[in-house]
């Protein structure tokens, strides 16, 4: 069964058409990436998931469920959620927020096994206004992980935290995948989506332009990657001449006792390091450095990041009506993550 499935969807603010016939399928137990640059759709995609949006086209299932309002609770019981605008009460403490979440979901976790998972252990019994911004970050995780849901839903997860924190954050992700439940991970900080997705799919202009693994985006892009070689001494001209006649080679580049050599099609790393001894280069060490996701990223979106502080009309109205359908939520305080 597919936990996540939409079916020609289409959504329009006035003017403004924020998703466009967009189609998308996630398997149950998978991690799945949603990476799209700003005003792309990503935000009404969510909310549409949620049921905080209704679609003017197509069809929205979760686990195997028509999204409707009449019978979103139900399925919301099964769905986990660490919204990127998430609020919290600053005068109950984080155990109580635990609680509460506990009680109203109907399960019997314990808060401060919650806490210590997202490293708040210590920290249960602090009022939550107290918090920082990294420490609202993790409660608000803990407490999407209530109940072992079947589908977590996380937008922006990694915002405000720090490195622990996010270590953190990627390790409750591979837990909860294990156990078998199915992650859909928006974020803009793209190496944390590359550590821990199975999937990713990018959307540009409200359309899906593409879903693969990171090793098949680098396939379908024809991303190159490179060899980094270190030499003893600078190598000499005719040495990279030799280099770049190799079949498969598209360029070469030095800088002091640095050679990148950048792949096209398939050629072995052992011709490059032959080709370079041969003509009295002495190679001291090497590795081949792959084209990161925010390469593929930007090859997939290039001219469409809108600039930052820009008015984003989609987000704008998508957290309007976010706000209408749950009216308890509130923005966080500003800042990184300190102890």
């Amino acid at each position: 069964m597919a936990a996540i499935e939409l079916d020609g969807v289409t959504k329009r603010y006035g003017t403004l058409t924020a998703l466009d016939d967009l189609s998308l399928t996630v398997e149950e137990g998978e991690v799945f990436g949603f990476l799209g640059p700003n005003g792309a759709g990503k935000s009404t995609t969510i909310n549409v998931l949620l049921d905080f949006v209704r679609p003017d086209d197509g069809e929205v299932r979760l686990l195997g469920e028509p999204v409707r309002r009449e019978q979103s609770d139900a399925v919301r019981e099964r769905v986990g959620v660490l919204p990127e605008g998430f609020g919290v009460y600053d005068r109950l403490s984080g155990r109580k927020h635990l609680a509460f979440a506990i009680d109203s979901k109907d399960a019997a976790d314990d808060p401060d096994e919650l806490l210590a998972r997202v490293g708040l252990d210590g920290d249960g019994d602090r009022p939550a206004g107290d918090y920082s911004r990294g420490m609202k970050q993790r409660l608000v995780l803990a407490m999407a992980l209530v109940g072992e849901p079947e589908l977590l839903v996380l937008d922006e997860p990694s915002t405000g935290l720090d490195p622990n924190g996010a270590r953190r954050m990627r390790e409750v992700v591979r837990e909860e995948a294990a156990r078998g439940a199915t992650v859909f991970f928006s974020s803009h900080i793209l190496g944390q989506v590359e550590a821990v997705c199975d999937r990713v799919g990018i959307i540009r202009d409200g359309e899906m332009i593409a879903v693969d693994s990171v090793e098949g985006l680098r396939e379908a892009s024809g991303a190159e990657s490179a060899l980094e070689v270190s030499t003893e001494s600078e190598a000499s001209e005719t040495a990279l001449d030799d280099v770049r006649a190799l079949a498969g080679v598209s360029e070469v580049r030095a800088a002091g006792t640095q050679v990148t050599v950048t792949l096209g099609d398939e050629v072995r790393k052992t011709e490059i390091l032959d080709a370079l001894e041969s003509a009295g280069v002495q190679v001291v060490d090497f590795e081949t450095r792959e084209t990161s996701l925010e390469d593929l990223f930007a090859a997939y979106t290039e001219g469409d990041e809108a600039e930052n502080g820009d008015s984003d009309a989609e987000d704008a109205t998508a957290a309007d009506e976010a706000d209408e359908a749950d009216p308890d939520g509130s923005v966080g305080d500003e800042g990184g993550e300190t102890a």
